[in-house]
C-alpha cells in the first residue's frame, strides 16, 4: 500500500536536511496539535521501515493553563505504537510583575522545557511541527516587525548544546496537513486558553495568503528564495 502523498513530502524534507541519521535519539514535542501528530504519525510510520535505527519518544508539555491530550488522540498513540509522556510545568508562576501571558512567551517556555529534558536525558534531535506556512510567516514578521531577514530553519544545530533542532514538516503546507488529518481522522486538542494573543502571527498569516493566494506552488518557492540569494541585486 502506498504511503500517504504527505508523508513523501516529509521524506524529501528530512533527505534534503539530513535530519535524522543513524542512531538519532529524537525528543517530539506533542502538543495535542494537528501539525505535532502529524509529525508523531510520519516518525511511527517511518520506524516500521527496513534499516531505520533511530528511535524517538513524544512529549507533551502539560500547563495549568493547557489541556491535556484527549482521550481519542491518546488511543490513535497508542494504535501506533506510541506511548506520550507528560512534563508538567506551571507557566504562569514564572511571569515577571507587570507582564502579561500571551502566545509567544508560552510557546517559549515549554520549548524551553523540552531542550532541557533533551539534554538531562541524551537526546541528541528536537523534532518540532513547524510547517510551511509557520516558517513564511516568521519570515514576514520579522522582516517588517524587526527589518531582518530570518525565520526558523528546518534544521539547526545549536552553537552551545549537543542538541539539534529538525523540523520535518517546513515541505508541508497547512492545508495539506489539515487535508491529511481529517482523512486519518484525527481529533486534536488546541489551547484554547483566555490569555490568547497572537495578533502578530494571525497578521502575518493574511499577508502570507495575499502574496500567494493560498498556492502551495508559491509558499514553496518563497521558501526557495531563502536558499537562491543574488547578493550583487541586494543592498
Amino acid at each position: 500500500m502506498p504511503q500517504p502523498f504527505l508523508f513523501s513530502v516529509i521524506d524529501k524534507a528530512i533527505y534534503d536536511y539530513k535530519m535524522i541519521e543513524d542512531g538519532d535519539r529524537i525528543l517530539v514535542g506533542a502538543s495535542g496539535g494537528k501539525d505535532s501528530t502529524v509529525l508523531i504519525q510520519y516518525l511511527a510510520n517511518r520506524m516500521k521501515r527496513c534499516g531505520e535505527s533511530f528511535t524517538f519518544t513524544a512529549m507533551h508539555v502539560q500547563t495549568e493553563i493547557t489541556p491535556p491530550l484527549n482521550k481519542e488522540l491518546s488511543a490513535l498513540f497508542a494504535s501506533w505504537n506510541v506511548v506520550p509522556e507528560t512534563l508538567d510545568v506551571n507557566v504562569l508562576g514564572r511571569l515577571k510583575p507587570g507582564r502579561s501571558m500571551n502566545c509567544w512567551w508560552c510557546s517559549c517556555q515549554r520549548r524551553t522545557e523540552l531542550l532541557s529534558y533533551a539534554l538531562a536525558h541524551g537526546y541528541n534531535k528536537l523534532a518540532l511541527g513547524h510547517h510551511l506556512d509557520d516558517i513564511l510567516e516568521t519570515l514576514l514578521m520579522n522582516m517588517i516587525g524587526k527589518g531582518q531577514l530570518a525565520t526558523m530553519a528546518p534544521r539547526m544545530q545549536y552553537k552551545n548544546y549537543p542538541l539539534t533542532v529538525i523540523r520535518p514538516l517546513c515541505y508541508a503546507d497547512v492545508d495539506s496537513i489539515i487535508d491529511h488529518a481529517e482523512k486519518s481522522g484525527f481529533k486534536s486538542s488546541t489551547c484554547t486558553c483566555t490569555y490568547q494573543d497572537n495578533s502578530g502571527r494571525k497578521d502575518a498569516r493574511g499577508k502570507l495568503d495575499v502574496l500567494t493566494d493560498g498556492d502551495p506552488l508559491k509558499k514553496k518557492r518563497m521558501l526557495a528564495a531563502l536558499k537562491n540569494i543574488y547578493p550583487e541585486y541586494l543592498p
